[in-house]
C-alpha cells in the first residue's frame, strides 16, 4: 500500500521536465493517426509519465507481456476520440506498450497524446495505481 508521502511526491515532487508536442492539436492527432491507424486516442495536458519502480522479476514479467514498466497520469483531458472521458477530467492509464516521438504513450487500447509540456517521475506501482476514478 502506498503512503500519503509517496502519493504527494508523485503529484508535487520534483520531476524531469519534458516537452511533449509543441504544435497544434490537429497536427498531433494527424501524427497519431499515421502512427496508430484506427486506434482510440486521448489528447491530454499537464501530464506525468511515471516510470514504475519494479523488481527485476516484475520487469521480466512485464517485458514478456509486451508492456513497459510505465504508466501515465494526466491532470487534464482535452479530447477523447471515443467519448469515454469528458474534457477537463483527469486520467491514469494502464501499463504502457510504447512511448513514441516523445509525445505518444500507447497502451493496449489507447494512445495518449501528450500535448504541451509535462513531467517524468519515478514512483512505486502502489503509488501510481492508487489513483482510481
Amino acid at each position: 500500500m502506498a503512503t500519503l508521502d509517496e502519493i504527494a511526491q508523485l503529484f508535487y515532487g520534483a520531476g524531469e521536465e519534458m516537452p511533449g508536442w509543441p504544435g497544434s492539436q490537429e497536427d498531433l492527432i494527424t501524427l497519431a493517426a499515421k502512427a496508430f491507424p484506427g486506434k482510440a486516442f486521448c489528447v491530454v495536458r499537464q501530464w506525468i509519465l511515471i516510470d514504475l519502480i519494479v523488481t527485476p522479476a516484475e520487469n521480466e514479467k512485464l517485458t514478456h507481456l509486451g508492456l513497459l514498466p510505465a504508466t501515465l497520469f494526466a491532470h487534464e483531458i482535452v479530447l477523447d476520440s471515443k467519448g469515454r472521458f469528458q474534457p477537463s477530467m483527469w486520467v491514469r492509464s494502464n501499463f504502457g506498450r510504447s512511448f513514441t516521438e516523445g509525445c505518444m504513450f500507447e497502451t493496449k487500447s489507447t494512445v495518449y497524446l501528450l500535448w504541451g509540456s509535462g513531467q517524468r517521475k519515478e514512483a512505486t506501482v502502489g503509488a501510481a495505481f492508487s489513483m482510481s476514478a
